[in-house]
C-alpha cells in the first residue's frame, strides 16, 4: 500500500528536505523550499522499458554495430544545423527562452512544415486556447490538415490523445503547465516537471516520436525548474534575442545527436520567423566607419564564422571608482583587458569609465575576440580611428602576448568574402595554411605590436 509522506522540495535545484528551512542547503537560495506530498512504497510510476521488453546485457564495444540515425529535415536549414542535421526520431528536445521571444511561433512553423510533408503533428497548448493558436496560425499562413491542436494540461488526457492521433511529431507548450494527477503538488513544481518529463521521455523512446517541450526561463536566463530537466532530455536549445530587436538566435547548449554551441539566426517579421543566411552582413550593415573605438572581430559560433562589430567608449570618470560596463560579452573580460593595456601598453585607464558593446544584440563568449576588444578600448582612449578594412583575431594573455586561436582559416575566409583587405592574427597561426586571395594576413606577438599596426598607420 502506498504511503504519503510530506517533504520540502527546493524549486530551484530539486533538493529534498524533511523539514522547512529558509535557505536551501544544496544551492544556497532563500525561500525556495515548498511543501509537497510524496508517495512512498509501491508506486504506479511508469518505468522505462524497450519496445520488445527484453533485458539489456553487456556487449563488447568492438561488436556493437552502428547505424545512422534517421532524421526529419525541416524547411529551415538554420534549425537543422543547430539540431545536428535534422530532427532525430524518438528524441526529446527542450527549448527555452524569454516570454514573447517567439518560441511558440518557431515551433508552430516547424509543425506546419512537417505537416506539409504528410506527417501527423500534435501541438499541445497549455497556455493558449485553440482559437488563440488558430489566430497565430492564420497570421503565419498555416492551413495544414495534418496539424492537430490540443489545448490540454492533464497528462493523462494528453497520453490518450497521443494514442488516438498517433502523431509523428509532438510539441508540448509548455512543460510548466502540464500536470499529473497522481502528483499532489501544483503544476510547474519540481515534482510535476520531473514526472511529466519522465512520462514524455517514455513516450518518445517507446513510440519513436520526436517530442519538443517548451520551458520557461528564470530571471537569470536559465530554464526554470530543476537542472535534472536538462539532464533528462536529448537536446537543449536556447531561443535568445531582445524585445526591441527583430533578430532571434537559436543556440544549442546540449545535443546528443550533434555538436553543441551551434547557432541559427532568424529575423522576426509579421509573417513569422525568416532565416538569416549570412549573419555577418546583417551585423555589419549599420557599422559606422571612420569612428574611434570601432573594430571588427571574427568569432566562431559552432562551425560557422561570424563577423561582428565591437564598440568601445572611454571617458573620464566623475566618481572615485570608474565604471566598467559590457554588453554582449563577459563582464570580467573588460577590466582584465584594461589591466593588460595599462601594464603592457602604457595606457593610463584607471581614471576612465569604459563601456564596451557587441553591436547587433549577439552574445560572444570565446577568447578570440580579446584582440578586437583591446584595440577598441585603445582606439577610443587615444581617439585614433582604426583602419575600417581590418579584422582582428586573437586571444590576449596577461603578459600581453597574442595567443593562437582555432579555425583561423575559416575566420579569414569569411573576412575575405565580406571584402576586408587585412586580417591581424596571432603569429603562431601563420603556419600550415594559405590565405585566400584579396586579403593580407599580418601576424602579431604582443598587444603593443598590434596597436602599432592597427592604430598608427
Amino acid at each position: 500500500m502506498a504511503k504519503k509522506k510530506t517533504t520540502f522540495v527546493c524549486q530551484e535545484c530539486g533538493n529534498e528536505s524533511p523539514k522547512w528551512m529558509g535557505k536551501c542547503p544544496a544551492c544556497g537560495r532563500w525561500n525556495t523550499l515548498v511543501e509537497e506530498v510524496a508517495i512512498t512504497g509501491k508506486s504506479s510510476r511508469h518505468t522505462f522499458q524497450t519496445t520488445n521488453e527484453t533485458k539489456s546485457k553487456p556487449e563488447k564495444i568492438s561488436s556493437i554495430e552502428l547505424k545512422e540515425e534517421s532524421r526529419i529535415e525541416t524547411a529551415m536549414p538554420e534549425l537543422n544545423r543547430v539540431l545536428g542535421g535534422g530532427i532525430v526520431g524518438g528524441s526529446l528536445v527542450l527549448i527555452g527562452g524569454d516570454p514573447g521571444i517567439g518560441k511558440s511561433t518557431l515551433l508552430l512553423q516547424v509543425s506546419s512544415q512537417l505537416a506539409d510533408k504528410d506527417l501527423p503533428v500534435l501541438y499541445i497548448s497549455g497556455e493558449e486556447s485553440a482559437k488563440q493558436t488558430k489566430l497565430r496560425a492564420d497570421r503565419l499562413g498555416i492551413t495544414s490538415d495534418q496539424l492537430y491542436i490540443l489545448p490540454e494540461t492533464n497528462l493523462a488526457h494528453i497520453v490518450t490523445h497521443i494514442e488516438s492521433v498517433e502523431p509523428k511529431f509532438l510539441v508540448v507548450d509548455s512543460i510548466q503547465t502540464v500536470y499529473k494527477e497522481e502528483v499532489t503538488s501544483a503544476p510547474g513544481s519540481v515534482s510535476q516537471v520531473r514526472e511529466c518529463t519522465s512520462e514524455l521521455m517514455r513516450i518518445a523512446k517507446t513510440k519513436g516520436i520526436p517530442v519538443f517541450i517548451v520551458g520557461h526561463v528564470t530571471k537569470e536566463g536559465s530554464i526554470a525548474g530543476p537542472r535534472l530537466l536538462e539532464h533528462m532530455v536529448d537536446a537543449v536549445l536556447y531561443f535568445e534575442g531582445e524585445q526591441h530587436n527583430t533578430f532571434r538566435i537559436v543556440r544549442s547548449v546540449k545535443n546528443r545527436f550533434g555538436g553543441t554551441h551551434e547557432m541559427g539566426i532568424f529575423e522576426m517579421k509579421e509573417a513569422g520567423l525568416e532565416e538569416v543566411l549570412n549573419p555577418s552582413e546583417i551585423f555589419l550593415e549599420e557599422r559606422s566607419k571612420g569612428t574611434a573605438g570601432s573594430t571588427v572581430v571574427a568569432s566562431m559560433e559552432g562551425t560557422r564564422p561570424v563577423l561582428v562589430e565591437i564598440q568601445a567608449l572611454i571617458s573620464p570618470t566623475a566618481f572615485g571608482n570608474p565604471r566598467r560596463m559590457a554588453t554582449g560579452l563577459d563582464h570580467s573580460r573588460v577590466p582584465l583587458l584594461m589591466a593588460v593595456l595599462e601594464k603592457r601598453a602604457g595606457l593610463l585607464l584607471q581614471n576612465y569609465d569604459a563601456y564596451v558593446k557587441v553591436a547587433g544584440g549577439v552574445k560572444l563568449d570565446e577568447p578570440a575576440i580579446d584582440l578586437g576588444v583591446a584595440i577598441s578600448i585603445a582606439s577610443s582612449f587615444r581617439d585614433q580611428v582604426p583602419k575600417a578594412s581590418d579584422v582582428l583575431i586573437g586571444e590576449v594573455g596577461l603578459t600581453g602576448e597574442i595567443r593562437r586561436v582555432s579555425r583561423i582559416e575559416q575566420r579569414v575566409q569569411e573576412a575575405a568574402k565580406l571584402g576586408f583587405s587585412r586580417a591581424v592574427i596571432p603569429s603562431k597561426n601563420l603556419e600550415g595554411w594559405t590565405a585566400p586571395e584579396g586579403i593580407e594576413v599580418i601576424g602579431v606577438e604582443t598587444i603593443k605590436e598590434a596597436m602599432q599596426i592597427t592604430l598608427e598607420n
